[in-house]
């Protein structure tokens, strides 16, 4: 794990994140922000992996979780994922298109053991963060990497998680924060900083969350949860619960990023599927 988190990849990793943490600082979903041609591609691809969700409804079995029609559904993109990062890849960057796949196709569960998890959602950000290092996605594309790009890749994870019933990878349980994701919820504090009056106590009260969460990140993973998990908030989203006594958005944004460190990148369970290669590689920082 040493060797992780003194490699070059680590380094441009955490940036990239943390870069991003910066750009969405304040900002609601529903501010103006460039599309670039790039980002439209990056949308049409991922609906492309939302339409096959439809074309390829769960199966009858036994087991309620898990359902096996996630692999037929994996299995397609397996095969057409070079084909899907080419779209987005221009013609003279095409000999990056085979590894910058490799990252697309670890980002959406395991098809072995239906489950998603923090890993599979750090490879999609290692996918973007690659398509940055080569020059595809740009300075001004933060705003849309995390409100056009990031939020619609939430929406087709939820669909997937929701129709094949995926089980959580990894997850602490009632201890995490969160079965499925991580990102969303550290971004998602930094676009409520400094708000005129959402405070993090607001988060855990229903009508604060219905009326705001077609503007904030965080707010929509809140309902998500709400959606998905029944009883008291307290009891089954505890980490959250302890979040929302933080007195400001500042603090718990920093809070976040440091857990996230410790709980996703620095656990061996959660980076021994991460692959390293000429993008992000396993190598030490280069010393400047």
């Amino acid at each position: 794990m040493g060797k992780w988190k003194r490699s070059q990849a680590y380094a441009d990793y955490i940036g990239f994140i943390l870069t991003l943490n910066e750009g969405v600082k304040g900002k609601k979903l529903s501010v103006e922000y460039v599309v670039s041609e790039a980002i439209e591609k990056l949308v049409t691809l991922l609906n492309t992996l939302d339409r096959w969700i439809d074309e390829t409804p769960p199966v009858d079995q036994p087991s309620r979780f898990g359902n096996k029609a996630f692999r037929t559904w994996y299995a397609k993109l397996n095969e057409e994922a070079e084909n899907l990062v080419a779209t987005v890849i221009p013609t003279h960057l095409a000999a990056a298109v085979p590894e910058v796949a490799v990252y697309l196709k670890e980002a959406v569960g395991n098809s072995t053991r239906i489950d998603y998890g923090t890993g599979h959602e750090a490879a999609f950000a290692a996918f973007l963060c690659c398509l940055c290092k080569i020059g595809v996605l740009r300075v001004d594309d933060q705003i849309a990497i995390v409100f056009k790009v990031f939020s619609r890749y939430l929406e087709v994870m939820r669909k997937l998680q929701k129709t094949y019933r995926m089980e959580p990878a990894g997850s602490q349980g009632v201890w995490g924060l969160d079965d499925f994701q991580f990102l969303p919820f550290i971004w998602g504090s930094s676009q409520l900083i400094d708000h005129p009056f959402l405070e993090p106590r607001h988060f855990v009260d229903e009508k604060a969350v219905n009326e705001n969460h077609k503007d904030y990140m965080f707010l929509e993973c809140i309902l998500f949860i709400t959606e998905m998990k029944t009883g008291p908030f307290a009891e089954h989203s505890n980490q959250l619960w302890n979040i929302s006594a933080v007195p400001s958005w500042s603090k718990v944004n920093q809070g976040l990023i440091r857990m996230y460190k410790a709980e996703c990148l620095e656990k061996f369970p959660v980076i021994q599927h991460f692959k390293f290669g000429s993008l992000l590689p396993i190598h030490p920082v280069a010393s400047s």
